[in-house]
């Protein structure tokens, strides 16, 4: 039986391991390029593929996850912006709620929703507090949220935010800069909440180089999520992917 996504994440932090995902989004793939980034990715040993976008304009997303799905066995994980990005045939869903925010139909709106609809389904939920970050510029979930970041130089802020999604009941915290950030979540940040809090953290946006990856990962980030990057440099992808295995290595000889 395959490991579910959350029980991968915990044992990945358990011990010291870290993980890898690429963002996809459907709006800026197509079936030739999907089925390059698959095979790529196979190559690369990423861990898991996150499938969608604070804004889908098209119908890609069935699409683009059955392409994924016919060419690996990597776990599809769907990263909706709203209750309309949903698709039975992806793996897991991130169960997003904007911690960082005070728009309610983020927190919470969304949410009853689509639970009806996931219900019914096959995928495995992952109640995941989601912290947006200041970035340099405005993003499109900063402004499809109606939703204030926390400041880039806040780590208290951020750390204080995750302990309460922890204590809430949230499995997962994921501090995110946002699709076409300036700059990444800091590792001081990254470290701040690290030191409070036991689940397994998702750090992405900005993340444009192997050193920024490094960066996250050494700071305490489980899982590094690189999608932009990709787009504009297919060969971040290796590079990545490098930096993860290496960590890891490093790690098993200790």
């Amino acid at each position: 039986m395959t490991p579910s996504v959350l029980s991968t994440l915990t044992a990945h932090k358990a011990s010291g391991l870290r993980s890898f995902a690429v963002l996809v989004d459907p709006d800026k793939t197509n079936p030739p390029s999907c089925l390059q980034l698959a095979h790529a990715a196979v190559e690369n040993k990423v861990d898991f593929f996150f499938v969608g976008g604070s804004l889908i304009t098209g119908n890609n997303l069935g699409s683009t996850i059955r392409t994924l799905k016919s060419n690996t066995d990597i776990p599809i994980v769907l990263f909706p912006g709203s209750n309309l990005h949903i698709d039975r045939s992806a793996d897991a869903i991130l169960f997003l709620s904007l911690i960082s925010g005070r728009n309610p139909d983020f927190l919470i709106g969304q949410h009853v929703i689509a639970a009806p609809i996931l219900k019914k389904s096959k995928l495995e939920i992952l109640p995941t507090g989601y912290i947006l970050v200041e970035s340099g510029r405005a993003t499109t979930v900063s402004y499809i949220s109606n939703t204030t970041p926390v400041p880039h130089d806040k780590a208290e802020v951020a750390a204080c935010t995750a302990m309460a999604g922890e204590m809430l009941g949230l499995k997962l915290i994921y501090l995110d800069a946002g699709s076409g950030a300036q700059k990444p979540v800091s590792s001081r940040m990254i470290s701040a909440v690290r030191k409070f809090i036991e689940v397994p953290i998702i750090v992405g946006g900005g993340i444009t180089s192997a050193t920024a990856a490094e960066n996250a990962l050494s700071a305490g980030a489980d899982l590094i999520v690189i999608g932009n990057g990709i787009e504009k440099d297919p060969n971040l992808l290796i590079e990545v992917s490098e930096r993860v295995h290496e960590f890891n290595s490093r790690l098993t000889r200790l």
